[in-house]
C-alpha cells in the first residue's frame, strides 16, 4: 500500500472516531415511538380518542426547556388530535422510564380547545424559561397547521408563574405588526433577577422576516425590521431522514450573551432557518421602539458556519460562552465560543459537538438550563410532514449533557 493511501486510511479512521465520540457526548434521556399523556382519568382518555380529539400519532413533541425537575415539552398542533401544546415531564418521578407519559400543563382543561368556555392554550411551539421562574411562550392560536387550518385566536404571548402555576400575564401581538406570512415558532426573555418587571422579550418572525419585541414594563409589543432577517435564497435545501425539501423560513434561532459591563444591554445572536450565517446586535438597539428599524449599521454579520449548517434553535452557556445550534442538514449539533473566537465566526472556529443520522434525524431545539446542561430534542419534523411517522420505530428523542462534556476535545473547548 503506498504512503499516499496510508495517509488517507488514516484521516478516514480518525474522523470515524472523531464522530463515534461525538455520538457519545449526548446522553438520551428519553425516547418514544408515539408520546402518552396524564388525562384526568381513562374515561376522559377514551372518549378523546372516539372524538378523535386524540390522535396518538399526530402528537410531536418539539421544543423545551427546564425548571428544577420539570422539563417543559411543547407538541404544536401540526395536525389534529393534539391533546395538550404545553406539557411537562416530572425528571424525580420519570426517572429510570424512557418513555414517560406528558403532563398536561398548568393543566389539560387548559390546553383543550375542544371545550366552549375559559382560556386556552392553543399552539405552542419553543419557550423560554426565565431566571424569575416564569415561562414564556408564544400562543400562535392556529389548529391543525398542515391540514385545513384554523386561527382559534389572534397570536399572543403567554407568561406562567412556575411557582404558582398561574398565567400572569397575556399579550396579544397587534394586527399591524402582524404580516401575511408571520409565524411565531420562538421566544427569548433578556431580564435578571433584578429586573423582573422590566423584561424584554425577543420573538422572531420567521415568515414575516421581522423581529417581535416586547417590552413588559409598559406591556407594549412593536416589530423590527432589518434586511438580514430574510432567508438566503442559496440556503433554503434541505435533505433529512430522506427526505428532500425547500424552506424560506427567516430569522428563526436566537440567544443572549451575558450582560455587558460598559452598557448594561446585552448581544443577540440572531440567524435565519434558511441560512448558514450568525448575525448579532445590541440589544440597546432592539429596546428603542423608535429607532431599532432605522439603525441598519448596528446589526453585524459575524460570519458563516459553511455548507449545509443551516441551523433551527440555538442558546447560550454563560459560563463558558459556548453557542450551541442545531445542525438540520447534519443530522447534528454545532458550536461556537463567544469568548474565545469573539473576532472569527467561520467553519474554523465552529464545531459539530454530535452527529448521528439515526438518533439526531432533524434536532429541533435545546437549551443549555441554569445547571450547564445542554438539553436537545429531535423529531423527524420533515418526515411527519411529507412522508408520516412509522410508530414501530423510535420517532423523538431527548438527550441531556453537562456543557463541559458536550464540548471536551472540540473546537469550542474553553
Amino acid at each position: 500500500m503506498s504512503l499516499k493511501c496510508l495517509t488517507l486510511l488514516a484521516g478516514v479512521c480518525l474522523l470515524a472516531c472523531r464522530v463515534n465520540a461525538a455520538n457519545e457526548r449526548l446522553k438520551e434521556l428519553f425516547a418514544w415511538k408515539t408520546v402518552d399523556f396524564d388525562f384526568p382519568d381513562d374515561a376522559t382518555r377514551a372518549k378523546a380518542i372516539e372524538n378523535k380529539e386524540y390522535i396518538q400519532e399526530n402528537n410531536l413533541p418539539l421544543g423545551l426547556d427546564r425548571w428544577h425537575d420539570k422539563l417543559f415539552v411543547t407538541i404544536p398542533r401540526w395536525k389534529s388530535g393534539i391533546v395538550s401544546t404545553l406539557n411537562y415531564i416530572n425528571l424525580t418521578e420519570a426517572k429510570g422510564n424512557l418513555s414517560p407519559n406528558l403532563k398536561p400543563y398548568p393543566s389539560y382543561e387548559i390546553n383543550n380547545i375542544h371545550k366552549k368556555n375559559g382560556t386556552t392554550l392553543v399552539s405552542g411551539f419553543r419557550i423560554n424559561v426565565d431566571v424569575c421562574d416564569r415561562l414564556w411562550m408564544v400562543d400562535t392560536g392556529l389548529a391543525d397547521i398542515l391540514g385545513e387550518g384554523n386561527q382559534i385566536s389572534t397570536p399572543r404571548i403567554v407568561v406562567i408563574d412556575l411557582k404558582t402555576d398561574k398565567i400572569i400575564k397575556e399579550h396579544t401581538i397587534a394586527k399591524e405588526d402582524i404580516a401575511a406570512h408571520s409565524f411565531f415558532a420562538n421566544i427569548l426573555v433578556d431580564t435578571t433577577p433584578n429586573t423582573c418587571d422590566k423584561a424584554f422579550a425577543y420573538i422572531p418572525d420567521l415568515g414575516g422576516f421581522q423581529m417581535i419585541v416586547y417590552d413588559l414594563e409598559n406591556n407594549e409589543s412593536y416589530k423590527v425590521k432589518h434586511h438580514y432577517f430574510y432567508f438566503d435564497p442559496l440556503s433554503g435545501n434541505y435533505n433529512v431522514g430522506g427526505v428532500n425539501f425547500q424552506w424560506t423560513d427567516g430569522v428563526f434561532g436566537v440567544a443572549l450573551s451575558p450582560v455587558h459591563k460598559e452598557d448594561g444591554y446585552r448581544t443577540l445572536y440572531f440567524h435565519p432557518l434558511s441560512s448558514t450565517r450568525e448575525f448579532s446586535v445590541n440589544t440597546k438597539i432592539l429596546q428603542n421602539k423608535t429607532t431599532a428599524s432605522n439603525s441598519y449599521y448596528e446589526f453585524k454579520v459575524l460570519g458563516s458556519r459553511g455548507p449545509n449548517s443551516q441551523a433551527t434553535a440555538e442558546s447560550l452557556d454563560e459560563k463558558t460562552g459556548v453557542l450551541f445550534y442545531t445542525q438540520v442538514n447534519k443530522d447534528g449539533v454545532g458550536c461556537w465560543n463567544s469568548y474565545k473566537h469573539a473576532n472569527e465566526y467561520s467553519a474554523d472556529t465552529t464545531d459539530l459537538v454530535a452527529t448521528d443520522s439515526e438518533t439526531l434525524v432533524f434536532p429541533n431545539d435545546l437549551k443549555v438550563d441554569k445547571e450547564g446542561y445542554l438539553w436537545v430534542l429531535s423529531d423527524k419534523l420533515p418526515v411527519h410532514i411529507h412522508k408520516g411517522l412509522h410508530t414501530d420505530e423510535i420517532n423523538y428523542r431527548i438527550f441531556q449533557t453537562p456543557v463541559k462534556d458536550a464540548i471536551k476535545g472540540t473546537v469550542c473547548d474553553v
